[in-house]
């Protein structure tokens, strides 16, 4: 049997390869820092327009700061004198010893010194209670859970408030401050605005008009205010609706205006969440016999909260930063530590005010950073299951 032309022409020129070809690398300008330098910093003309300013800026900035923080620094000495020195011609940087004499003072205000040992076991406390909480892989986190909100406050009220019937003498509010301040204003704040935020933005949305009515006027009129008139409020209005032998002491009216403050913007925040689930997902969820508890609890919230993580977490951040108003109603809080421990006469250099708020201004990025930078690490694990 002879092949035939077309048969013969279709067997030479077979294009059928055996052996499979290696992947090739990706272009090098496509990986690794190139790429992401490529992709995120010079993608464009106005990108690359401005990383130049952006860089020149920090080229300007960040030897500056670094000089005046650490090469030009003072970081001993016993008084002022040994800020004032000028040394080889040179300007005195920041005046750490300062630092680190006035630190007991920024941590703990005037709590009694004997007593200060109840400061440092609540700040342990707490940071176990936020790592338990936080960690996605700590075991039980369902107790931590019930650390968190039901034993760490009852607990830390008891420590630094004091309580005879256990040897913890009394120390009272009027007596802290600093940094111990700063944490507990901030963390009420940041415990109490999400749950009364969501009660608030429920009723909102409610159907009942009593309600909807009282949560409208609620987030208006505490929104529409600043929160130094709610602090002044809380704190000369509040003693005005109680007795006097019941009336709460100037740091728990603080708490309880900060509170009120940052719940009625988180309301805002997980409103706009729950605006952004479609309808659907309520109708889905009646359809298959969820109450409305149920519904909101397993349904909605958790779908609403995801959305609005950034704007929970930028409310968060305002609401750090804003404990510092506290010092309006006589509150010694980190910063206001920091403005009288300057003008003490045994440290009056002309850096020394400037070294009290670049420390203010450490502490203050350090934790907001730290939160913002949760906040991404959360988002990105929450989108996984948005990429399959």
């Amino acid at each position: 049997m002879t092949m035939s032309e077309g048969d013969l022409a279709v067997t030479e020129i077979k294009f059928v390869r055996g052996a499979t070809i290696a992947a090739r690398p990706p272009p090098a300008a496509m990986t690794g820092a190139l790429g992401w330098l490529r992709a995120n910093l010079l993608s464009s003309p106005f990108n690359i327009a401005l990383t130049i300013l952006i860089a020149l800026l920090l080229a300007w900035l960040i030897p500056e700061l670094v000089k005046f923080l650490l090469i030009d620094a003072v970081w001993t000495g016993a008084d002022r004198d040994a800020c004032r020195e000028v040394v080889q011609h040179r300007e005195i940087g920041a005046c750490w010893p300062f630092v680190w004499e006035r630190w007991s003072y920024f941590v703990y205000g005037s709590y009694p010194i004997p007593q200060r040992w109840r400061v440092d076991v609540f700040f342990a406390m707490l940071a176990i209670g936020v790592v338990w909480l936080l960690w996605l892989e700590a075991p039980r986190r369902d107790l931590g859970s019930v650390y968190f909100f039901i034993v760490l406050p009852i607990t830390s009220f008891i420590l630094l408030t004091g309580w005879s019937a256990i040897g913890l003498p009394p120390v009272d509010t009027a007596l802290w401050g600093g940094i111990l301040v700063t944490i507990v204003v901030a963390s009420v704040g940041i415990v109490c605005s999400l749950p009364i935020g969501i009660l608030l933005a429920l009723g909102r949305r409610s159907r009942m008009p009593a309600v909807r009515l009282f949560s409208v006027v609620f987030i208006e009129f505490v929104r529409g205010v600043p929160l130094v008139t709610v602090l002044f409020m809380a704190s000369v209005m509040l003693p005005l609706f109680v007795p006097e032998e019941y009336s709460p002491d100037k740091l728990v009216r603080a708490l309880v205006g900060i509170a009120l403050f940052a719940s009625a913007y988180m309301a805002e925040v997980v409103r706009a969440g729950l605006q952004a689930i479609p309808k659907g997902q309520f109708e889905g969820a009646m359809a298959v016999g969820l109450g409305y508890w149920q519904m909101i609890r397993l349904i909605i919230l958790p779908q609403a909260l995801k959305i609005t993580i950034p704007n929970i977490v930028n409310t968060y951040i305002g609401l750090f930063k804003d404990t510092t108003l506290v010092f309006i109603v006589g509150i010694f809080d980190f910063l206001r530590t920091v403005e009288v421990a300057r003008i003490d006469p045994k440290w009056a250099a002309p850096v020394t005010s400037t070294t009290g708020y670049a420390v203010a201004a450490i502490f203050y990025w350090i934790f907001c950073y730290a939160m913002s930078r949760y906040a991404r690490a959360m988002e990105a694990r929450l989108a996984q299951g948005d990429k399959r």
